[in-house]
């Protein structure tokens, strides 16, 4: 077995593709191993991450027409990006979006999507096959179960692939608080879409910002 350590095993934004699967009404309707709320949020605060990072972000759905539009949250991040709707299961078979990925010239791929167990796992244990370093995003993925998620996980696990939650692959991206450029983007993010971390950074902010009481005289 190939154990993933080292400096070199962690994910560099210069070196990461993001693709986003199926975030759709239809699955997101019998997801059972998330809350669905939380799922559409930390799959829109992995897409605000990939866009402050400067990583090529690839948005697909399966037969759209049928299964809904991706999420709003997630498109509005992308505006004006065209998303690959798709008749395979398995994303990894669908050479345009393959082909796609091909083009940005990285090899840190980075996959999200719904449901786990099957979007997700197919396409993440394929492309390991084929020699890519893959991370799944498990807390922006969800499954029709927490078993089917954790099921999923494992599978992804034995094939090789790394585990990873949005906020920790943030933070990988980041790696350095003096990289201003971005971490003032990451910080809005860790307000908006972190919760207790978000709102513990709020009340430090206040709190520097409280006046010291003024002695008794």
């Amino acid at each position: 077995m190939t154990f993933r350590n080292g400096l070199d095993s962690l994910l560099r934004p210069e070196d990461s593709v993001l693709v986003l699967i199926d975030h759709q009404p239809y699955q997101l309707a019998n997801l059972n191993s998330h809350e669905p709320q939380m799922v559409v949020n930390n799959a829109t605060a992995l897409a605000k991450a990939a866009k402050a990072f400067g990583v090529p972000t690839i948005l697909t759905s399966v037969i759209a027409e049928r299964g809904g539009l991706i999420f709003p949250q997630i498109t509005d991040v992308f505006p004006d990006q065209e998303v690959i709707d798709r008749t395979f299961i398995n994303t990894w078979e669908d050479p345009a979006v393959v082909d796609v990925v091909k083009a940005t010239g990285r090899k840190q791929l980075v996959i999200a999507g719904l449901w786990t167990e099957i979007c997700v796992a197919m396409p993440v244990i394929q492309a390991l096959g084929e020699g890519w370093d893959v991370t799944a995003v498990t807390d922006a993925s969800g499954a029709v179960s927490v078993e089917a998620h954790e099921v999923a996980i494992q599978r992804m696990v034995r094939a090789g692939a790394n585990m990873m939650t949005w906020l920790a692959v943030a933070a990988e991206w980041q790696r350095d608080w003096a990289r201003q450029e971005t971490a003032i983007a990451l910080t809005e993010m860790i307000k908006q879409h972190a919760a207790g971390s978000g709102i513990a950074y709020l009340w430090e902010q206040q709190l520097l910002n409280t006046p010291v009481p003024a002695a008794a005289g």
